[in-house]
């Protein structure tokens, strides 16, 4: 495909098949289509191959190493799939190089009398024409083709234009008075009316033609960049990996790993696939993926993602996804999809390209008809209605909204947000309120030791060394908070002889010579240890927080409460400062009790109003459809099983990458890290990338509505019009490419 013109041929082709419905895509050349099973996959490509186009499937993803590369004989890699764009970018640099030599003299002349020597024209007409013809080929072929299936295309304006141009000057050459000895041009790179005094256009076909090329190249060269986040994705992966046979450590290439193996990764090496860690401890780098600048600390028991660099000790990793399902694949696809769709602003500016190109030419043979009918002369009419083809070009139309999602998806993916498709912009634009789910979102979902209350006389320090080490020997979630808890502020925690489990209440041992009890004040009160005043009343007050207390006793009295709690993730007071900053009204969802809800909310900022608790699961679409009803447009964020269909009722879904499958493909943004503040950037970058749409489609549309009736006018020259024209796809481009500049906020 040659321009926004082809793409809009094949879709509506494609899309007049029964049972078939197609999105095709300009700027990423693909075309994603779904279809009923009646329909055979070679009669798609048929449909293309007969509108004049070519179509291949992509090779199935089983097919595909985590490097995105396709294996070849033994194992070996294969071609990359960029080889195609690199081999069409060098065709068009020769071709341009080509056009620029030859081109520049003939322009050169044209514009500078004075340089004009006698039969000056043939020799610019023997540079003109292989730009003309070698050249300028693939815009005849291009435009033959597409005429031979009763269509004009972007390719059908350039030809006709530059050969309109080049045939009027050979039959003034051959025929008219332009061939003789002494002539001279009286071109003039002004904008302003012209009666076409200069009898030949060589300057007007090979410029023309040189310019249009130019725009070609660097719009293509543009468009590779803007992919290139996406390629760098798919090239993360490891190529090869050390997997554990029995005792021996056997390297093969990731294709052949399977699910259930054991591999080893040595400190420097890349992750091969995602699995759990069977032995070692280390700190992994995931910045590739996530954007997190800090490596995360890693043991036994613990995920791994594939593609992220082992930056401590060695460790054996049991592969619990391998190709396609693997975490780096599926962003890839998820930033491909969002790549290959379109905002409902490309869909207008694709109908409208889809019309342009012959209500154009009709226009420039209305121009043609208009100024022979005023007695202007033929060169005059000849000349405007040349600039008329060459300025309309819809290149920039087509490029408009494809190359701002190529580079605002790419660099999400760079940054952990992964944008599922164009429509998402449009809904970013329009938020007001977003819904945050407690647990996993704004606070960690796993209990935390927050604070240690002891009765007068008796030592922080000592209470947290004898309960810590009772629950070391527990399983109980709490159990293990406090261990944690205890181990991190006293070191190393004493030995447990005679631990008794008591289901329902606590647990009890011998710690260090002491009979220690940690449990309810039930277990206590039982056992005729009743809470002191003190006590009491701060427990009270730690329950009204939201907190969950464990009271502790040894020597027969009771002599600490510990607060457990489930812990506000850091940062996430900031992403709700963030979220207000951006016009946002956060409200927090959450299933449990009033009394924790709303010592969360206190704690990040959202208001005591805009808090909802003690919502069952099925409940939570119940509220953010409340939220709409009232006429908000609302965002969620969400990580669980539970907020996947709330997630998918908003009207913007933003799933926690750390969170459930479920929710990650209920939700229209995914942020791989799991930090809160990175929905402020997804927004923000979400929005940003509306705007670089809208601007590239406003400037796409002022030019042409400006440059038409100028060209009808007769006020721009052919080679003034061709330069424009393809300024306006390298602005178009350009403008997307800002994109990649795009910051997070400081964290």
């Amino acid at each position: 495909m040659t321009c926004a013109s082809c793409a809009a041929r094949v879709e509506k082709k494609l899309n007049r098949m029964d049972g078939v419905t197609a999105t095709v895509n300009y700027a990423t050349e693909k075309a994603k289509v779904g279809y009923d099973a009646g329909v055979a996959v070679g009669d798609l490509i048929a449909t293309v191959e007969a509108t004049g186009y070519t179509a291949a499937l992509p090779p199935p993803p089983a097919e595909k190493s985590p490097a995105g590369r396709s294996p070849g004989a033994a194992g070996a890699p294969g071609p990359a799939p960029q080889d195609a764009p690199d081999r069409q970018l060098t065709a068009l640099r020769q071709r341009l190089t080509t056009a620029v030599v030859l081109a520049l003299p003939v322009i050169v002349l044209a514009m500078v009398p004075a340089l004009q020597f006698d039969n000056w024209q043939w020799l610019s007409l023997t540079l003109a024409a292989p730009v003309v013809t070698y050249v300028g080929w693939p815009f005849h072929r291009a435009a033959w083709t597409n005429l031979r299936h009763g269509a004009a295309t972007m390719d059908t304006l350039v030809s006709v234009g530059t050969l309109a141009a080049f045939g009027w000057s050979l039959w003034a050459l051959f025929f008219g008075d332009a061939g003789m000895a002494g002539m001279t041009d009286s071109f003039r790179l002004t904008v302003s009316r012209s009666d076409g005094g200069g009898q030949i256009y060589l300057e007007a076909a090979s410029g023309v033609t040189a310019f249009i090329l130019a725009g070609r190249y660097f719009e293509a060269r543009a468009k590779r960049r803007a992919g290139a986040a996406l390629r760098a994705l798919l090239e993360l992966g490891a190529r090869d990996v050390a997997v554990l046979r029995g005792e021996r450590e056997v390297r093969v290439p990731v294709g052949e790993l399977a699910v259930g193996d054991a591999f080893v990764v040595r400190p420097g090496e890349k992750i091969a696939t995602d699995g759990l860690v069977r032995d070692g401890t280390s700190a992994v780098d995931a910045s590739m993926l996530t954007g997190e600048s800090v490596p995360v600390e890693v043991g036994p028991g613990d995920r791994v993602t594939g593609a992220t660099v082992n930056a401590g000790g060695r460790l054996v990793v049991e592969a619990t996804r391998i190709g396609a399902d693997t975490q780096l694949a599926r962003m890839a696809r998820m930033v491909e999809d969002a790549q290959n769709g379109k905002a409902a602003a490309q869909r207008l500016a694709d109908r409208i390209s889809a019309v342009f190109v012959p209500v154009v030419i009709a226009l420039a043979l209305g121009t043609l008809a208009v100024w022979l009918g005023l007695g202007e002369g033929p060169q005059a009419a000849f000349t405007a209605a040349v600039a008329v083809l060459i300025i309309a070009c819809p290149c920039a139309l087509g490029l408009a909204t494809p190359t701002a999602l190529l580079v605002g998806t790419g660099r999400g993916a760079q940054l952990g947000i992964l944008i599922k498709g164009p429509e998402v912009l449009e809904s970013t634009r329009a938020v007001d309120t977003v819904v945050l789910d407690k647990t996993g979102t704004v606070t960690t979902g796993a209990m935390a030791l927050r604070s240690v209350l002891v009765a007068g006389g008796v030592e922080e320090r000592e209470a947290l060394r004898l309960a810590g080490a009772l629950e070391h020997a527990s399983e109980h979630p709490i159990a293990r908070a406090i261990a944690a808890g205890a181990a991190e502020r006293v070191g190393e925690l004493p030995g447990v002889e005679g631990f008794r489990n008591l289901p329902g209440l606590g647990v009890e041992g011998e710690v260090a010579g002491r009979s220690v009890l940690v449990g309810r004040e039930r277990l206590l009160t039982g056992r005729g240890m009743p809470l002191p005043a003190e006590l009491a009343q701060a427990k009270a007050a730690a329950e009204a927080g939201g907190g969950t207390a464990v009271v502790v006793a040894w020597d027969g009295a009771a002599r600490a409460v510990l607060v457990v709690a489930d812990a506000v993730k850091e940062g996430s007071a900031e992403a709700v400062r963030r979220l207000r900053a951006l016009g946002l009204r956060p409200v927090l969802l959450t299933g449990d009790n009033a009394a924790v809800a709303a010592a969360v909310a206190a704690e990040v900022g959202i208001a005591v109003e805009d808090v909802h608790a003690e919502v069952l699961p099925e409940d939570k679409v119940a509220v953010v459809r409340g939220l709409q009803d009232q006429g908000r447009t609302v965002a969620m964020v969400g990580d669980g099983v539970n907020d996947a269909a709330a997630l998918a009722q908003a009207d913007l879904g933003l799933a926690m990458g750390t969170g459930t499958d479920a929710a990650i493909e209920a939700g229209d943004l995914t942020l791989v890290r799991g930090d809160l503040r990175v929905a402020a950037d997804a927004i923000r970058l979400a929005r940003r990338t509306l705007t670089t749409i809208k601007a590239n489609l406003f400037w796409a549309f002022a030019y042409n509505v400006a440059a038409l009736p100028l060209a009808a006018a007769g006020l721009l020259n052919p080679m003034i019009a061709g330069a424009a024209m393809a300024f306006s796809s390298v602005f178009v481009v350009a403008n997307s490419l800002r994109l990649r500049r795009f910051a997070p906020l400081a964290r």
